[in-house]
């Protein structure tokens, strides 16, 4: 490896990460549910992508019920 001959300030060393910056992911609108998404991802609030249900969402309700038999069993 090379040896660095002259060693660059720490402003002229910063001036090249300028433009590094965050960026927000880009959303688009669920088909089905209307709830902003990640473009190319299942949908966390319907479970659909590209109209086809991918992935079950439990409801409130359901979770309930799950609570309840839980408490019930023991």
């Amino acid at each position: 490896m090379p040896k660095v001959k002259h060693r660059h300030s720490k402003s002229r060393g910063r001036k090249g990460r300028t433009h590094y910056k965050a960026v927000a992911p880009a959303l688009t609108k669920c088909p089905q549910c209307g709830k902003a998404r990640k473009m190319h991802h299942v949908c966390a609030y319907c479970g659909y992508f590209k109209g086809r249900p991918v992935k079950h969402i439990e409801t409130m309700e359901e979770r309930k019920e799950k609570r309840e038999k839980k408490k019930k069993k023991s």
